[in-house]
């Protein structure tokens, strides 16, 4: 496949358009489906306000196909924008003839003579010559050398393969970085979510490891880790000679490793209260408080997973797995069990219970395990009522 000048591949899935009637379903009348309800500004695919979530892809099939031209790789996200770079540079040239038609350098660095030569270097026995420009912001205030990188990501020359990566200053409006983006075949990496995290561990462990991972244990070890992917790699890959033949990774398993594990994490917080355990929700509420958590960040999660039980409760599992982003696909089944738990009239009582504790976790002196265990406490009630 040809060179696609300003080609940009955004490494998330966008957020489906959400009907007045529903996600992705035909017209209904009557009552306002749950997927629309209320104001709090909470992505249905991940639970974040505005940020979109991230595709299991190291690089688009578009782009996976490309050969030559430049590539632009950009964004927060640096263990995943390395791995890019690789299978970009995997894709070009043979192991044996790498050694002399790659040519990595930095533009923190590099002055502008030393980089025309390099670009202007024909590969040597071989198609294809990669030139790995990374730290690409060290060329924004450097006009010669930023000139010359420009003259070629414009019209790169037979045989050149210039993969740039780099991140954008924060609050930068330099033109440099957009003409980047649209000259070349771009692709961003933004922070990845912790919610896409239990599901890449498990993708992760699966694809290269050849190994199963418990879905509980997935949980602790990105509560435990985070989104480092570059650490949870490193731990998937230490669990996996720890298990040797075993068929799959437990909790306990984790924990024998060597990983520090929470007491309580957000994920199995959030099933419980998707499950009606309102009594252990209360109890694991404090202990979440205590590890760091904060309620406005407990109502988001948990509008997120309101949203998702309003989908699975209209449209059923495979609707919602239709809308979910690649890493969290396996939430639609256990989604789907706990929507058959709740009445419609409950679900809308808890997102207007959780509107009105945003607002008040925003304007309010009281602590947020007030506003939060408050809500829980309503849901208790209600339950033993119905």
């Amino acid at each position: 496949m040809g060179r696609c000048p300003g080609a940009h591949v955004r490494v998330f899935t966008a957020l489906p358009a959400v009907s007045p009637t529903g996600v992705g379903s035909p017209h209904r009348t009557g009552a306002r489906p749950l997927a629309t309800h209320g104001r709090l500004g909470v992505s249905l695919e991940t639970g974040t306000p505005d940020i979109l979530s991230v595709t299991d892809s190291v690089l688009p099939s578009a782009l996976a196909r490309a050969r030559g031209g430049a590539f632009y790789l950009h964004g927060d996200d640096l263990f995943r924008k390395e791995e890019a770079v690789r299978a970009l540079i995997a894709n070009h040239l043979d192991p044996a003839t790498k050694d002399f038609n790659l040519d990595p350098l930095r533009g923190t660095d590099v002055d502008a003579e030393t980089l025309a030569s390099v670009l202007a270097t024909p590969p040597m026995m071989a198609e294809w010559r990669c030139v790995v420009l990374r730290e690409v912001e060290g060329l924004a205030s450097g006009k010669h050398a930023r000139e010359a990188l420009m003259k070629v990501v414009a019209s790169p020359p037979p045989g050149l393969a210039l993969i740039m990566s780099g991140t954008v200053p924060q609050g930068s409006r330099a033109k440099f970085y957009k003409e980047l983006a649209r000259t070349a075949q771009s692709l961003e990496f933004p922070e990845f979510s912790e919610a896409d995290v239990p599901g890449w561990i498990m993708d992760r462990a699966r694809e290269v490891h050849s190994v199963e991972f418990e879905i509980a244990a997935a949980q602790a070890l990105g509560a435990a880790i985070g989104t480092n992917l570059g650490v949870l790699s490193q731990e998937l890959e230490k669990l996996a000679g720890f298990v040797g033949d075993a068929a799959v990774v437990t909790v306990a398993d984790v924990e024998a490793a060597g990983t520090k594990l929470p007491t309580q994490d957000r994920w199995r917080w959030f099933d419980m209260v998707g499950d009606r355990k309102f009594r252990d929700a209360v109890e694991g509420l404090g202990i979440l408080m205590g590890q760091g958590e904060s309620g406005v960040s407990l109502v988001i999660g948990l509008s997120t997973q309101f949203l998702r039980l309003g989908v699975a409760s209209e449209g059923g599992s495979r609707e919602l797995e239709g809308v979910l982003p690649p890493h969290q696909k396996w939430r639609a089944k256990r989604i789907g069990s706990q929507a058959k738990r709740w009445p419609r009239r409950e679900l809308e009582a808890a997102l207007d219970g959780l509107l009105r504790a945003d607002r008040l976790l925003k304007a309010s002196p009281h602590t947020d395990h007030h506003f939060v265990e408050e809500w829980l406490l309503a849901l208790m009630a209600r339950a033993e009522l119905a």
